[in-house]
């Protein structure tokens, strides 16, 4: 084999490895009372509503899940 195609081997083989990781998990973000949390999920919700379709791909979400995700209640997690 070439060099290049050694190279691109190598590439492939860490594209896959990062494929089979799971995806890592974010901690939320610490607010002081329920009500503060209570205002940041309903908040953040509703902005899913505003994301155009290339930003929604770019979360990783459908227009329709982030529909179902705005329309949940503030209090569901």
């Amino acid at each position: 084999m070439n060099g290049l195609s050694d190279v691109r081997l190598t590439l492939q083989a860490r594209e896959l490895e990062q494929e089979q990781r799971p995806p890592v998990s974010l901690a939320p973000i610490p607010l002081g009372n329920r009500w503060e949390r209570f205002w940041m999920r309903l908040h953040t919700r509703h902005q899913l509503l505003e994301l155009d379709d290339h930003a929604l791909r770019d979360v990783g979400l459908t227009r329709a899940q982030a529909l179902d995700e705005a329309l949940k209640p503030f209090w569901k997690l």
